[in-house]
């Protein structure tokens, strides 16, 4: 274990991929046994995602995914990478966060994120527009304010049992996300694939304009990206075939498909036109050998000094899919004792990143 790495904590983001012949229910239990696995092997959080109307995707409602999460795991942080918050009324969000704290208390992550839906059609029918988004600072404040004590009786709308509580907020690093991130005082997430220089650019600004709140002293960076480890370069490289041609196919047909085997992604004949997409969603991603992936992450770590990194591995065999992340926690050094492989369930294991003096 490398000393640096042992500083930060590592977490789990899963978007409810489907393979092909599985439907999305299938799916939807796969991420709730998946983050059974990743509890067991020592993993800080489990995040899930929001995707509207996008085939190859069964995660629309993460709240309602949090909460079967949650229910199923004891002692790994579930939450939502994130509720796209142009999308709902802030009041909502606040009540749905605040049933599930209630519920699971202490385990609970509120990750916002300030996309719209990506079609016409999907900002329809959730009665958005394509500028929804241009006050997220408004609805992010709004969504606060709902868990501020107010005096009972007034003017002012109580969020129940949101009111009095304090679940950790996290902002997305998508558009001026950094921004509000440092304005209000929360931590952020950003994606480490967006460009490094840009990466490091957002965290700087971040990091210089961050106002502590009640919500966060100082600053917290949380760098999330895709990694795979196996046991050589070239088995890590090909774990990442099928969502880097589920990429290729949406650009160049107007649909994210689900997830296709790897010996089938390498015999597919492309045009020029996917081909250049394919090789560059292959880039930017973390990937080889335990020693490897060890040396990129310090590397990452020494450029952003981030606190917690958030890692995403898709491909279409889950097997691969979860050695893959039992190789992580093994390097990473949050592998708990009492995991015995990578298809065990963790089921009553203790372990991981302490908590003990850490914010977030």
């Amino acid at each position: 274990m490398s000393p640096a790495l042992s500083t930060i904590r590592f977490s789990v983001l899963d978007r409810s991929r489907t393979r092909r012949g599985e439907d999305p229910p299938e799916a939807l239990r796969r991420t709730v046994r998946f983050a059974q696995q990743a509890e067991g092997l020592g993993f800080h959080r489990f995040w899930v995602s929001e995707h509207h109307g996008v085939p190859g995707v069964a995660g629309s409602a993460p709240t309602v995914l949090a909460a079967a999460i949650a229910a199923e795991t004891s002692r790994i942080r579930v939450g939502t990478g994130g509720v796209m918050l142009p999308n709902h009324q802030p009041l909502v969000v606040a009540e749905q966060f605040g049933v599930l704290e209630a519920l699971f208390p202490g385990r609970i992550d509120m990750g916002l994120g300030r996309s719209v839906g990506f079609t016409d059609g999907i900002r329809r029918a959730l009665g958005r527009d394509k500028d929804a988004a241009e006050d997220f600072g408004g609805q992010l404040g709004e969504l606060l304010g709902y868990f501020t004590p107010g005096p009972d009786g007034g003017p002012r709308v109580h969020a129940r049992p949101a009111e009095g509580l304090r679940i950790p907020a996290f902002v997305l690093a998508t558009g001026a996300g950094a921004e509000h991130a440092a304005a209000f005082g929360l931590p952020l997430v950003i994606a480490a694939a967006h460009g490094e220089e840009r990466m490091i650019g957002a965290i700087e600004r971040y990091r210089e304009q961050f106002r502590p709140s009640e919500w966060g002293a100082e600053p917290y960076v949380v760098v999330a990206g895709t990694v795979a480890v196996a046991g050589s370069t070239e088995e890590a490289r090909r774990i990442l075939l099928p969502e880097a041609w589920a990429s290729a196919w949406s650009r160049t047909h107007g649909e994210f498909p689900p997830l296709i085997p790897v010996e089938e992604v390498a015999r597919t004949e492309m045009s020029d036109r996917e081909r250049g997409f394919f090789e560059e969603a292959q880039q930017g991603h973390v990937h080889g050998t335990e020693p490897q992936v060890r040396e990129a992450l310090e590397t990452l770590l020494e450029r952003t000094a981030a606190d917690e990194f958030l890692v995403t591995t898709s491909t279409y065999d889950r097997e691969l899919q979860l050695e893959s992340y039992h190789r992580l926690a093994r390097m990473a050094g949050v592998l708990n004792a009492a995991a015995q492989g990578p298809g065990g369930d963790g089921a009553g294991t203790q372990g991981g990143p302490g908590d003990a003096g850490r914010r977030a």
